[in-house]
């Protein structure tokens, strides 16, 4: 989930805080990375979608791909090692017909619901295997694990063994933030959202990745989800392209121009270029050894099983009857980290895991100690709640506003409008008692935050959070907050 998303409730941050530079990373503004129109679904071989898919994969230098498939639940069984891919995203970054225009980009969505299998099959391993297209992902692999897996049990056999040439957005991301570094890139966690926060100055939601993607129709905002995670990988190489032409490292008599295009991607891809080779042990599910022992030994030793009620039992550590102060506290983990968010939005103080990858005794500690409530959505976390009683609760939901309302009722939260935007987003911190003036508020943010010039003619009230330091005001986008979380909890009924 993204770190960042605090910033379209209050402010417009930039991320990068150092002074601009000559190696300083363009944020464009979201205007300029609108999703192309129309959105190419295609459905089958018959359709005209897929004649032109067929058309954009020859005229391609640079394509971003995606894939989607059913969440699983840990309640059923298990028919398949994989889950069968639904939905293909592929946007495709197109040859420019003249100077003037520059490239442009498609995006197609393709159906393997709809479409036979055996008729996309060609098409797509020749793009995958394509010396002159490159391929961008985010954590491809796995995609191409399940692609290949539903391909080859439908009779394409052996599926997808290769991409190349490949690059990984994430690599990109690391090599436009640390452009002045002989060091390897770090290869620190960032989600597909904060990317595009950080380069794009877009806010991704990630909220319908868990959605039912097997369901048809797709819904429109199944389509735009689906359409941003594939188009958004190629802006963000469109900008490491511009980069990689401002700082010299192109081929001599190299160029933006059309004729020169073609020289400048074969030049990164010489420099930056990687592949994703797909073994016999990459097509076996690494859990399952791992699940047979465990139902080995629950059948052999039933007495030790822990009924996991997914019910809130209560009363929780924060009730005056056993000796709380009365404060709702929750623990959210890494799954619901936007749910965290949300409950700081409406004033409720909601921390995040005190380590990146915490184990269930990490959380189930933190938790008991602070006396929170450990919010979510991993059932085996359950199984614990005999270490701290009414510690644990899972989360149904998957949207992050129903989960809001859900844990909202659950434990039965008084919200007001006065809470709304009460606590710092980024941190989880309280803000100090008293606003700060313009003035004071420029002389707070020196070295760790700019405020915009636009906002210095206004009268506005700055509030800074007493823990991360972190500057808000009250703009356009916290008066539009303030309306959602108003309606969300139903605050005017």
């Amino acid at each position: 989930m993204d770190q960042f998303d605090h910033f379209s409730f209050f402010s417009v941050s930039f991320l990068d805080r150092r002074p601009p530079s000559s190696h300083s990373i363009p944020m464009d503004s979201a205007q300029n990375h609108r999703l192309p129109s129309p959105i190419h679904i295609v459905t089958s071989s018959t359709c005209v979608e897929f004649t032109n898919l067929l058309h954009s994969l020859r005229q391609s230098t640079v394509v971003g791909l995606d894939a989607e498939w059913k969440p699983r639940q840990s309640s059923q069984p298990d028919s398949s090692p994989f889950p069968p891919v639904t939905v293909l995203q592929i946007a495709c970054q197109l040859q420019a017909e003249s100077f003037d225009e520059g490239p442009k980009s498609e995006v197609f969505l393709v159906d393997l619901l709809g479409v036979p299998l055996g008729d996309v099959y060609q098409p797509i391993k020749e793009m995958f295997e394509s010396e002159n297209i490159v391929k961008l992902g985010f954590r491809f692999k796995q995609d191409l694990v399940f692609l290949s897996h539903t391909f080859s049990t439908q009779g394409c056999e052996p599926g997808f063994d290769l991409v190349a040439p490949f690059l990984d957005i994430t690599n990109i991301y690391f090599r436009l933030k640390n452009q002045n570094s002989a060091k390897r890139c770090s290869k620190d966690t960032k989600s597909l959202a904060t990317v595009c926060e950080e380069l794009l100055g877009i806010s991704l939601s990630k909220e319908l990745q868990c959605s039912d993607w097997s369901s048809r129709p797709l819904s429109a905002e199944q389509i735009q989800y689906a359409a941003a995670d594939a188009f958004y990988l190629i802006e963000i190489f469109s900008i490491f392209q511009q980069n990689f032409v401002n700082e010299g490292e192109c081929a001599p008599n190299v160029s933006e121009g059309n004729d020169d295009h073609c020289k400048m991607i074969q030049s990164i891809v010489r420099n930056f270029g990687d592949k994703i080779v797909l073994k016999d042990s990459d097509k076996v599910p690494k859990n399952t050894k791992k699940k047979v022992r465990q139902r080995k030994c629950i059948n052999g030793n039933k007495k030790e099983s822990v009924e996991t009620s997914t019910e809130w039992q209560g009363p929780a550590p924060w009730d005056l009857s056993v000796g709380g102060d009365g404060l709702p506290k929750f623990l959210c983990d890494v799954m619901i980290e936007g749910l965290a968010k949300h409950l700081r939005c409406v004033g409720i103080d909601a921390a995040l895991p005190s380590t990146k990858k915490p184990d269930p005794r990490e959380l189930l500690n933190q938790a008991y100690k602070e006396k929170r409530v450990l919010l979510t959505r991993d059932i085996k976390l359950l199984r614990y709640q005999y270490l701290a009683q009414n510690q644990v609760y899972k989360v149904k939901s998957l949207l992050k506003n129903d989960q809001l309302v859900e844990v909202i009722e659950t434990f039965k939260l008084s919200i007001v409008e006065d809470q709304l935007m009460s606590r710092c987003t980024k941190c989880n911190g309280n803000f100090i008692q008293k606003p700060l003036t313009l003035e004071e508020a420029v002389e707070a943010s020196k070295g760790f935050q700019v405020i915009p010039s636009c906002l210095f003619d206004k009268n506005l009230e700055f509030w800074k959070c007493t823990t991360c330091h972190q500057l808000y005001w009250e703009g356009t986008q916290y008066r539009h907050a303030v309306d959602k979380f108003v309606s969300i909890c139903k605050l005017k009924d």
